[in-house]
């Protein structure tokens, strides 16, 4: 079994309270969840109003499905108009790794 996580540093955009930023995050996570196989959370920067940590995790049988997730995830979130991609981090372990 291979796992694999992707954790996403955004800025957002002309947000200006933590109020405003549960307005462009909360969206964001629920649409990952529902348009990917996978769980995903604000992971980070709870305190700031105008940076997010966006993380999401998920498993599968081999290596190659796992990237091709990552990498549409990324591709998802670079997108969105509302945010700027600052820097996306990825890690992928298997259940055989000690």
């Amino acid at each position: 079994m291979w796992i694999g996580w992707i954790e996403f540093d955004v800025l957002l955009g002309d947000v200006h309270s933590l109020k405003g930023k549960r307005s462009v995050v909360r969206p964001l996570v629920a649409e990952l969840r529902r348009r990917f196989p996978v769980s995903a959370a604000e992971v980070g920067h709870l305190d700031l109003h105008r940076r997010a940590l966006v993380g999401a995790g998920t498993v599968a049988g081999d290596a190659a499905h796992l990237v091709e997730v990552l990498d549409q995830l990324e591709r998802f979130v670079a997108a969105r108009p509302e945010i700027e991609l600052l820097s996306a981090r990825r890690g992928l372990h298997t259940t055989e790794d000690e």
